[in-house]
């Protein structure tokens, strides 16, 4: 059986473009020092979306969020786009540079992505690479 609702399918899109915002405008602090002061100021930090934090910023745990909406045939799309707009906008953020591509592995395998490389070559015909002195024979 599932759990009551916290919000309405209206409600939950709106939820979901306001943590997008959130993560996209996201800034962190920098402190310089310059010639004997400290500086500080706003920088952007972009923050990678994720359901983890969509679930955190409705106020309830990752579990509940799929138990309460995934479950429920009137909110299994939004549920399913949620999922969709999280592994682009992670695919969007290293395509960017904003992630560094060493952690690409770590991201992308949640989503079905792998960081190994196909040897294994099955069927056809087999190819020949010869030097260049092999062809003008």
């Amino acid at each position: 059986m599932a759990r009551p609702r916290m919000y309405t399918l209206e409600e939950m899109k709106e939820k979901w473009d306001e943590y997008k915002d959130a993560c996209d405008n996201n800034t962190r602090k920098m402190a310089k020092f310059f010639q004997g002061e400290y500086y500080t100021s706003e920088i952007p930090a972009p923050i990678t979306y994720t359901v983890k934090g969509f679930a955190v910023y409705l106020g309830m745990t990752e579990q509940s969020y799929y138990t309460t909406y995934a479950e429920d045939k009137e909110f299994s799309e939004l549920v399913n786009m949620i999922r969709e707009e999280v592994e682009l906008d992670a695919r969007r953020k290293f395509e960017m540079g904003v992630i560094p591509t060493q952690l690409s592995g770590l991201w992308m395998g949640r989503y079905g992505y792998t960081t190994k490389t196909e040897t294994d070559i099955k069927g056809g015909v087999p190819v020949v690479i010869s030097g260049e002195n092999d062809l003008e024979d």
